[in-house]
Parts: structure tokens; sequence; C-alpha cells
């Protein structure tokens, strides 16, 4: 099948065929045709019937300049993420970087299609439209040959803001003991906390209406709830993708951590994971946010809700004495 014409080409493949093939003069052949002697002359002095490349032989930006133009192609191979996260990540340092030329320099290096995930999970709706202060909590065990962590992290669906802590078990004490630090580390009040089913969060089903629930009363973790005035809410058996956002954020943890740096003990991955988190809720534009940080998106809040907050989120900024 032949390839797409050229918008203004006056002359098909077949057409061209029979020009190269005739032993007809060009003024004949211009005649018969109802073409002009050059195009004619053109066609009889080609080898193919395609229409020859258009543009320029060497393609290049117009809008970025060789080096702006191979730090994007760099950033976009070692990071693999998708064209409005890079926009949003090289906007500051390219200003006049604009989607469409993004998009084109992608195009011209091949990397414009990343790379089909296997393990993608399935496309599932939005949530729900609601307030900020309604925090998902998970776990996530960080492994190195040394040993194990457990990492509780807390992230907030509006705000995106994001806590974690390390503990040495996921036990029900220490769930207690990180929801505590999650409302001590948060600047505004938390109203909702949605958690999996796990023996840090919740009794199992069989347990919650039995003699031992009735005689010790509610698990701990609901408990600190109570006492903070915070609505708990428990993801449904094996829908695990309810708290995917929490799990999402593990796993972009684990990506930047232990998935592409070795540590020689656990502390030094302590202090990377503390240290990629403030990163992440100080200096990382989301898609989400409309290219926000958390930190901005809790500022802003600030400034429309104020009555939610115990205290300046500026306070929170990294400095020299932080």
């Amino acid at each position: 099948m032949a390839g797409s014409l050229h918008g203004s080409a006056r002359t098909t493949p077949r057409v061209r065929a029979e020009l190269q093939a005739s032993k007809e003069t060009t003024s004949t052949l211009a005649q018969r045709c109802g073409l002009s002697r050059t195009t004619v002359t053109k066609w009889r002095s080609r080898t193919t019937t395609a229409d020859a490349p258009m543009g320029p032989s060497a393609p290049h930006s117009t809008v970025l300049s060789p080096e702006e133009e191979a730090m994007v192609v760099e950033f976009r191979r070692r990071t693999l993420l998708p064209l409005d996260d890079v926009l949003g990540c090289l906007r500051d340092t390219i200003p006049k970087l604009t989607r469409s030329s993004l998009h084109r320099c992608l195009e011209r290096h091949g990397i414009s299609r990343l790379p089909e995930d296997p393990n993608k999970a399935s496309r599932r709706g939005k949530f729900a439209e609601t307030a900020i202060g309604y925090v998902h909590i998970d776990i996530s065990d960080l492994r190195l040959a040394e040993g194990k962590l457990d990492m509780f992290l807390a992230i907030d669906r509006v705000s995106k803001f994001t806590y974690v802590e390390f503990r040495d078990d996921a036990g029900k004490m220490n769930g207690a003991d990180f929801l505590r630090g999650v409302v001590a580390a948060f600047p505004y009040a938390i109203h909702t906390v949605l958690t999996d089913n796990g023996m840090a969060f919740a009794d199992l089903p069989k347990n919650r209406n039995g003699p031992t629930r009735r005689y010790l009363g509610a698990h701990i973790f609901d408990r600190v709830c109570a006492e903070n005035g915070i609505t708990h809410k428990l993801t449904r058996p094996y829908h695990p993708w309810t708290n995917g956002q929490a799990e999402r954020t593990g796993r972009t943890v684990k990506d930047a951590t232990i998935k592409t740096f070795h540590y020689p003990s656990l502390e030094s991955l302590k202090a990377h994971v503390i240290a990629f988190v403030s990163a992440y809720n100080f200096a990382k534009h989301l898609k989400a946010l409309r290219w926000k940080t958390p930190f901005e998106a809790v500022c802003h809040a600030w400034n429309t809700t104020p009555d939610i907050f115990k205290l300046n989120p500026r306070h929170l900024t990294p400095g020299p004495n932080s």
C-alpha cells in the first residue's frame, strides 16, 4: 500500500511510474498528463515514486540550545518520567521550555514513548473530593543485607504532604505511636485516617466483636484516633488499591533509594529516605497539585482556611537550624 501523498501533490505513484517508464518527450508527457514540464522532468530524473522528505536535513530545536536539548534527553532517559512530569521538573531550570517543544525534542531522539510496564495496574476511578486533613497510612519494608526496617508512611490525600518513621516491627503499639507522630508533624488538624486491615491498625475481622474486644476495649490505634478527634476508616478486604496513594508513595521512595543505591548500613538508608521525603515535600512539583509542591499546597490552604492549622506552615521550611 502506498504511503500518504504530499498535500499539494499533482501526481500519484502510478502516474509517476508511467512518466519514468515512458519514451515520449517531456513536452508530450506534460501536455497529455496536464502537468508542467518541470514536474515531468523532476519525476523522470528520480528512481522512486515516493515523495522526498520535507523539512531540514538536520532537524534541531528552534527553542532549545544543544546543551538544553541534551539535558532534556538525559533527564528523560535516567528518570523515565511521563511528559508532564518532565516538564514540571525542568521548567524552573529551562524557563523557555514548553510542552510542545519538549514533545518535539523527545520525538527527534526517539524517546517520546515510555516502555510499557507489564506490572501496570488497571486504571481505577479518582478519589472523592475531600478537605485537607484526609491522611492515608501504610507500612512498607525496606530490606538490606544487614536487616530489615518497617517504614510507616503517611500522606495527605489533598496536599500530598508526606511523613515517615522507621520501626523495628509493624506491631499495634508502633502503629499507635506513629499516628501520634503524624498528628504532631502535620501543621493542620487531621480529620480522617485511612488504613488497611493490618494488625498495626485494626483487629482481625473475626475478633472485632468477640469477648476479648469487649473486655479490653477498642484497638489502641482507634483509641489514639478518638483522643485526637480523628475518624478511622479501613479499606475493604482484598481491595488494596483503595489505599493506593500511600502504597504508590511507598514504591516511589523505594525506587529512589534501595532500588537505585547501595547502602553500607541501615542508618545511611534512614538518612537518605528522610532527605528524599524532605525534598519531595518542599521541592517536588506534582501534576496533581497543578505543579505546586506539597509545601506550597499546604501554604495555599493556610491562606484560605487558617482555622484548621495549629501553626504557621512556613515555620516548617528547612533551614540552617532545622
